[in-house]
């Protein structure tokens, strides 16, 4: 009895809280009602959604083309400046929100299944340098990796490839230097246990894609090994 009453008075002490301050969607900044999650319905309907997982011939996967072998490539997003995608974007980076990453993961994840990403044998985020790690506090492909991961059930490897220079930014450069720039600084520290493993690899958003080309560069140095790669959003 001791124990419900317990309950009880915890649950009227959320209601109060949620009540003076109400959580708001991630996007738009409205309160958010109680079956909401992260984002409000309105939000989650009018996310600009890419279906490049049905095309696999889609923007992102030709900005890559050429440049390194990939099986296929997808994002979540369109990237739009100034929209509730950048908002999303800058909560889960800078505002200390990692779990929107996971939440985010998985409302992606359930439209991958029964693809050629959901056959993957696992899933390996771009890692963040240590330094910016520890300023950060968490690194925010890891956490859309999550959400893939526990909707797709594909085991993740967090600490298998690793970042161990930090670079300068990569606004100033061309192509070819970034490229260039990002080629010494990824290390798989345990490859045979990626061996003939087909590695979906993730990360936050696809802009020039020299990041993802670097990580996938150095995975597919390993025999046998296969990459596709998803992103959360596309920059345009």
């Amino acid at each position: 009895m001791a124990l419900a009453n317990d309950m009880k008075l915890i649950q009227y002490v959320k209601d109060f809280v949620s009540l003076l301050y109400p959580p708001l969607c991630a996007s738009c900044e409205r309160p958010l009602y109680e079956h909401e999650t992260y984002v409000c319905s309105y939000c989650l309907f009018h996310l600009p959604i890419t279906n490049f997982h049905v095309d696999e011939a889609n923007a992102a996967a030709k900005q890559l083309w050429g440049r390194v072998h990939l099986k296929r490539v997808s994002s979540y997003l369109y990237f739009v400046p100034e929209t509730g995608v950048q908002r999303l974007l800058h909560q889960l980076k800078y505002a200390s929100r990692p779990e929107l990453g996971t939440w985010l993961g998985a409302q992606y994840g359930h439209m991958l299944k029964d693809t050629a990403f959901s056959r993957a044998d696992v899933i390996i985020p771009v890692p963040l340098h240590p330094k910016k790690h520890k300023q950060r506090g968490y690194n925010q492909s890891e956490y859309f990796g999550k959400g893939l991961s526990e909707t797709l059930h594909i085991p993740m490897e967090v600490n298998n490839l690793i970042r161990h220079t930090l670079t300068a930014s990569q606004t100033t450069k061309s192509r070819f230097e970034r490229f260039e720039n990002m080629q010494t600084i990824f290390e798989v520290r345990n490859p045979s246990s990626l061996h003939d493993k087909h590695i979906l690899l993730v990360d936050d958003v696809l802009t020039t894609g020299a990041t993802i080309e670097a990580c996938a560069h150095k995975l597919l140095e390993i025999p046998h090994v296969r990459v596709s790669v998803v992103t959360l959003a596309y920059t345009k």
